[in-house]
């Protein structure tokens, strides 16, 4: 942790105190061990491996996403596994081009291993990411070669540790359906953008494939509480059973959408390896069943929450919702604990 990350911080517990921060271990401003004392409430949170942590570990609903990130952290960060795919989605769904996020302070809410983190900060942005899990020790590790450009920390969507009015813009990408509260995830994030700044929700959209993917979800009635390592070994035997099958299909036109019936979520973008798909696949296979949430969302009804909210520039899509904040002359509702 970077101390200049110490202005932008706020409470979590009593929503208004700074932090005193005592480092135990530091060089050059960075804390790698220490504690943030709330200068109101007096509420510590420890820092240790360079992460603060604003997250008791019997708030971790989504223990899955710790280990599949730590265990798969480098597949799907470009820089570090030779492709495009994740700078790709991130600059299409958001529209922010790497010369509009140059400089810009930028928060991802919901990081995993990073992938979206490592481009923001390679377009030249400064990036806060946060996520409950310890996913966010992958997110550390896969973006340390960019520096005090990124800062991760260890909270909750729901006990957001920011002060007011301090992004420049704010995306939670594939994180809102794997929350208990999506409404609330949506409602809390947009108070942290200056005047005008850009949001971008990205989340699995309400009846798209559903019906299609009955299979997954007569498995999700029981795998979510499934130990890890049980839901693990499931998804392996899956995806060695059905990769060959749908590898072959994804060649064919056509034919290639029986492969949306089939109970793994087969990846087979042919900038890849053989080898890569299949990790890929084993990857998204094991994100399908392990989630204790998967609450899909209206973007009608996520576009509609907005403009009720007071955001502008509102337009949305099967899948993602974007906006932006009012100008500062115009007032935001803001959610209800």
């Amino acid at each position: 942790m970077h101390r200049d990350l110490l202005d932008i911080l706020q409470c979590p517990a009593c929503g208004k105190g700074s932090f005193s921060l005592t480092a135990t271990s530091e060089a050059d401003r960075e804390v790698a061990e220490g504690t943030l004392a709330c200068d109101s409430c007096a509420k510590e949170f420890a820092i240790t491996g360079g992460i603060p942590r604003f997250v008791p570990p019997e708030d971790n609903y989504c223990g899955n996403f710790g280990f599949q990130w730590n265990k798969w952290k480098a597949v799907q960060v470009d820089r570090l596994a030779g492709h495009t795919l994740s700078g790709d989605r991130l600059h299409g769904d958001t529209t922010w081009s790497p010369e509009w996020l140059k400089g810009k302070l930028v928060l991802d809410a919901g990081c995993g291993a990073g992938r979206f983190t490592d481009v923001l900060a390679s377009d030249g942005a400064r990036v806060i990411s946060m996520d409950l899990s310890e996913a966010v020790d992958a997110c550390h590790e896969t973006t340390r070669a960019h520096g005090e450009r990124v800062q991760c920390l260890q909270a909750s969507l729901f006990e957001l540790p920011f002060k007011d009015g301090v992004f420049d813009a704010v995306m939670c990408m594939g994180v809102i359906q794997h929350t208990p509260d999506p409404a609330r995830v949506m409602r809390g994030l947009p108070r942290l953008l200056k005047p005008a700044a850009p949001l971008v929700y990205n989340f699995y959209e309400r009846g798209q494939l559903e019906w299609i993917q009955f299979i997954k979800y007569g498995l999700r009635s029981f795998t979510p509480s499934l130990p890890v390592d049980v839901t693990l070994g499931l998804s392996k035997l899956m995806t060695v059973l059905f990769f060959p099958f749908t590898f072959v299909l994804s060649r064919i036109p056509v034919v290639r959408q029986v492969i949306r019936f089939i109970p793994i979520c087969a990846t087979h973008h042919k900038v890849l390896t053989v080898s890569q798909q299949f990790t890929w696949t084993l990857l998204d296979t094991f994100d399908w069943y392990g989630p204790r949430y998967e609450l899909r969302q209206d973007h009608r009804q996520v576009v509609r929450m907005l403009d009720e909210m007071g955001l502008d520039a509102i337009e949305g899509q099967e899948g993602i919702v974007r906006a932006r904040a009012p100008a500062a002359s115009k007032d935001m509702a803001v959610a209800a604990d």
